[in-house]
């Protein structure tokens, strides 16, 4: 609810950076089961930690790293037919722009053997496989996998031996060079906080429509005048107001218990559930503009008074029941709103929502039992009452085309780009505007014989907003708002009107020449003439690349800038998510194209290392580093302790860092800021 007043009042709700730390959210166990004297089935089972998924053994081409699993053959034995798979779950990506199946919670993998000669004791076999949750990917993990024709299930944790073993409990104990990381746990309690925060608003917000605002001096007169003393009075409101809370948190707990948490964060990208939700807001919206009442049948509400009646605790109980019920016109679209947004998040975000709200709704009623007097401060009810109500209906069809928008994303039909979702927003806060200045009247309005102060300031704010969205329709970025529209590369020109994108101008940072280039943008990364040895340019923003650390280094020492090191992977969304969300912002473009040395080191880069760098893994002794990908991997792991990307690191001269690194930081300020630490740092030095 308070998203949408965020995007009224020109506010955008702060996320806070996730740093990455050694992570391993998928355990795997094998086992056997004979079948015959000579067939076996092996069977490696993958426990996923909640929040995490896997992906499937068949992902399409240019999608995220699937699940391989290689079995060691020998003359003892061979494989009947192809490793099988749990069903799993199949969802369209957005960002991948494919159908993709995956796997959360647990996963089972099944391979038939048969035997040939004599029985071997042990099957030996590796598994190689990502893992991703809402912030971050694993990089292309491998692990060994050991069957146990003669007894039972195994753990297997990837670890080969001692030696490993010593290896990574350096790294996770901190004994080796790198930077010590703050925990994801910490990002999730910062979520929940802001979540009990929009919910807080939005109590408020409940607070000044028409079911509500006249309750609370009928309420609070009711408790002090049926009350012997001041002190139970005061005491039968605050016990009021405690069942209130827990009315709205048990709905709560039971949206949390039906669906679970993990199946409310699997809805967020689902299309019905962005489909269905937009109609159920459509439909607020529309009850809210006063085209009809939700209310909850009559006999509900009855019966609820007649148990009200009865008195004492219990009484005052289905006090605060049949206020939730009365009210439910008002509330109930704000309610179904916040329950929408909290279950994209899962987890217990549904149950600290309704807390939030319940707490704002509960409040006046506690505080004017005790202070009576303040009763004659609030304002008389009257039409303003509605005004709120229909400002509320425009907000919550503003926001209904943002779940409409995910929906056509994730199929990507193109039938709500960025400018259509942005001419739909002008004209619904443009309608609001005349409404606010009273030039339009709807269902329920009073004779309006002037405007007040307040009303004509939102108006202006209002007015102020939509004029601001305009030149979106050109090609602006709109940082305000960036969350809520298409992103600028899903629209009818992505450059902005009259700019195809085709020309690059390249700009040597050694000599400070230019060079112009055509480019094609259908590339991921390009190779230009004219850029320094062993540099590329990353489309669409042109920002020169390293994907060495040696020869990126070599020019950051040349041209005595820092360096920025970039984790990342072709597969990793939120990686994805930074380049076309947030680096874009003109301050960030700025710094990463003239005041660092951008390196991307691409832990998922499935090419071969070039012969003769073949080496041996430091984490996997006696195992042998065969991709570009593993080496940086391995480089990230050991030197910062960290395993996930995006993950990023500014470092002077000496490799030393600069400040702590960071990793999905989609608030371009919190980014921002922290480039620009480093970066001075760097120049003090």
């Amino acid at each position: 609810m308070s998203k949408y007043l965020a995007a009224l009042l020109l506010l955008v709700i702060t996320s806070f950076s996730i740093h990455s730390q050694i992570l391993d959210p998928v355990k795997w166990e094998t086992s056997v089961e004979k079948s015959s004297d000579t067939e076996y089935t092996l069977v490696a089972t993958a426990t996923i930690e909640p929040g995490w998924h896997l992906y499937s053994q068949d992902v399409p081409e240019d999608g995220p790293i699937s699940t391989t699993i290689t079995f060691y053959t020998n003359d003892d034995f061979e494989l009947i037919g192809n490793t099988s798979e749990d069903d799993g779950h199949t969802e369209d990506d957005p960002y991948f722009d494919m159908k993709i199946k995956y796997f959360d919670n647990k996963a089972e993998f099944k391979q038939r053997i048969r035997i040939l000669n004599k029985e071997p004791s042990l099957v030996k076999g590796e598994v190689e496989y990502m893992a991703c949750n809402d912030t971050q990917c694993t990089p292309p993990t491998i692990k060994d996998l050991v069957f146990n024709l003669n007894n039972g299930a195994t753990s297997n944790t990837g670890k080969v031996d001692a030696t490993a073993d010593s290896e990574i409990d350096k790294i996770e104990n901190g004994t080796t060079t790198g930077t010590t990381t703050k925990t994801s746990k910490e990002e999730s309690q910062k979520g929940l906080w802001t979540i009990f925060f929009i919910a807080f608003l939005s109590g408020f917000a409940a607070l000044l429509t028409p079911c509500v605002f006249p309750m609370i001096p009928m309420t609070v007169s009711f408790f002090t005048k049926q009350s012997k003393t001041r002190a139970a009075g005061i005491r039968n409101a605050i016990v009021y107001g405690i069942s209130i809370i827990v009315i709205y948190v048990v709905l709560g707990l039971l949206v949390t218990w039906i669906f679970g948490p993990s199946a409310l964060n699997a809805l967020a990208t689902n299309v019905w559930f962005n489909l269905i939700f937009f109609l159920l807001l459509v439909i607020f919206a529309v009850s809210f503009l006063g085209a009809f009442e939700i209310t909850l049948p009559s006999s509900w509400g009855t019966k609820i008074d007649n148990q009200a009646d009865r008195g004492g605790m219990i009484g005052i109980f289905f006090m605060a029941l049949a206020l939730a019920i009365v009210s439910f016109s008002c509330t109930g679209p704000i309610v179904g709103t916040l329950l929408v947004e909290a279950a994209s998040k899962g987890g217990l975000a549904p149950v600290i929502g309704m807390l939030g709200f319940s707490l704002a709704i509960a409040l006046p009623f506690a505080l004017f039992a005790a202070f009576p007097g303040w009763l004659n401060s609030l304002p008389k009810s009257g039409g303003w009452l509605n005004t709120v109500k229909v400002v509320l209906g425009f907000l919550e069809l503003a926001l209904a085309f943002k779940f409409l928008s995910q929906a056509d994303l994730v199929l990507q039909l193109h039938w709500l780009e960025r400018e259509v979702f942005l001419a739909i927003w002008i004209a619904i806060f443009g309608t609001m505007a005349l409404y606010l200045f009273g030039k339009i009247k709807l269902p329920h309005d009073s004779p309006l014989t002037h405007i007040s102060v307040g009303r004509l300031s939102l108006g202006l704010l209002t007015l102020a907003f939509t004029i601001y969205m305009i030149p979106g329709l050109w090609g602006a970025p709109l940082n305000l708002i960036s969350a809520f529209p298409p992103p600028q590369h899903y629209s009818e020109s992505p450059y902005g009107v009259g700019n195809s994108g085709m020309g690059v101008t390249v700009q040597n940072h050694q000599n400070g020449g230019g060079h112009d280039h055509d480019h094609d943008h259908t590339d991921e990364d390009c190779f230009i003439p004219g850029l320094p040895d062993g540099a590329h340019m990353l489309p669409p923003h042109n920002i020169i690349v390293f994907h060495d650390f040696e020869i990126g280094l070599a020019y950051a020492k040349e041209v005595n800038k820092p360096v920025m090191l970039d984790f990342t992977g072709w597969a990793c969304v939120n990686c994805r998510k930074m380049e076309q969300n947030v680096w874009p912002k003109p301050e960030i473009l700025n710094k990463l194209k003239n005041e660092v040395v951008l390196i991307s080191l691409y832990v998922d880069d499935k090419r071969p290392l070039p012969e003769g760098e073949e080496v041996e893994s430091k984490l996997r002794p006696g195992k042998q580093l065969k991709y570009i990908g593993q080496k940086w991997s391995e480089f990230q792991t050991i030197r910062y302790k960290a395993n996930t990307q995006p993950f990023y690191v500014l470092i002077d001269h000496n490799e030393e860092n600069l400040n702590d690194p960071v990793g999905y930081t989609p608030n371009a300020d919190e980014y921002l800021k922290w480039l620009e630490d480093g970066i001075g740092k760097f120049k003090k030095d």
